[in-house]
């Protein structure tokens, strides 16, 4: 007998339909743990080292305008002008450090938290220290015009974890992704027949009480 594709696809479908109903669910369960656990497992871990800059007024200044002077200073500080004088430091190109450092704000406290990411934790922290230092000599240039000092609040330090999840976080994830995508699979599924209730059998009307009965021709 000739295997085509057509009697192979007949024979899986009959396969599947011989599993228990309820299958695509442990098999998403499966399939997602192992997906987040290789995922987890091959991907390269990443470190993130964190310095932090603070806005200080000086005596000319309104004390609140450091808050608004920090914010400023947190969207300028992955500029190129900074990044320039930071690549030396740092020992990595500009690109490079656009790709791997963030600055974020707070809208309550005058600070800025630099932030750089690398799979080499002493590189992180040397991005991020180097960002700092060129954020702070930038701000230095116009403190005269803004009555705002930008300093070096903390230094950043060598990360001894990395910042990404784990191998066993990601299997924890792609377990709980596979088994919702199994869930809807199970819900989705056509019933099959044997599944079916049996159509109830409706007895015929019965003849009404005192009704003649009809004779034959």
């Amino acid at each position: 007998m000739t295997d085509t594709p057509r009697s192979r696809f007949h024979r899986a479908a009959r396969r599947t339909r011989a599993l228990p109903r309820w299958w695509p669910l442990p098999a998403g369960i499966l399939l997602g743990a192992l997906a987040g656990g290789g995922y987890g497992l091959a991907a390269t871990p990443q470190y993130t080292a964190t310095s932090y800059v603070i806005a200080v007024p000086t005596e000319k200044a309104d004390p609140m305008s450091a808050v608004g002077f920090a914010q400023a200073y947190g969207k300028v500080a992955t500029q190129v002008a900074v990044l320039s004088d930071a690549q030396v430091a740092a020992g990595v190109p500009v690109a490079r450090l656009r790709d791997s450092v963030r600055a974020e704000t707070s809208p309550d406290a005058p600070m800025v938290a630099l932030s750089a990411t690398s799979s080499r934790p002493a590189e992180a922290m040397e991005m991020a220290n180097a960002v700092a230092r060129a954020l702070t000599t930038e701000a230095s240039h116009t403190k005269d015009d803004t009555h705002v000092e930008l300093l070096r609040f903390t230094r950043a330090v060598k990360p001894t974890e990395p910042s990404t999840p784990s191998a066993a976080l990601t299997a924890l994830v792609g377990t709980s992704a596979g088994g919702l995508l199994g869930g809807l699979a199970l819900l989705l599924r056509p019933r099959r027949e044997e599944d079916r209730p049996a159509a109830a059998t409706v007895p015929a009307p019965a003849a009404a009480a005192g009704a003649p009965a009809r004779s034959g021709a």
